[in-house]
């Protein structure tokens, strides 16, 4: 199989790809690296594509789409909530700072 034929990924793996590519098309990445990093991800998160052999079925876990807000929620619940809270009241002065300088 000649490198970059797709056949091998399932139906499945080509629609993720596709829709990872147009999330970083609308970000502003040029098509070629959008759809470079599309297939990388799926790669990454599927094993690549279809492989023979009983028991190999496309069981596809997802992982690179769940990791993100279990490491944020993490750090966050491992602070006290009186830090938690001055965070939150800091970030909103901010915020509300921040509206009156545009304005």
């Amino acid at each position: 199989m000649p490198q970059g034929d797709k056949s091998a990924y399932t139906d499945k793996q080509k629609r993720k790809a596709e829709h990872i590519e147009e999330g970083y098309e609308k970000r502003g990445v040029p098509e070629k690296e959008a759809e470079r990093r599309a297939w990388a991800t799926v790669n990454k998160d599927d094993g690549g594509g279809k492989k023979s052999g009983s028991g190999r079925g496309a069981k596809t876990g997802n992982p690179a789409a769940h990791k993100g807000g279990k490491i944020g929620g993490e750090a966050s619940a491992s602070r006290p909530a009186s830090e938690r809270s001055a965070s939150a009241k800091k970030a909103a002065e901010t915020r509300k700072r921040d509206e009156r300088r545009a304005s």
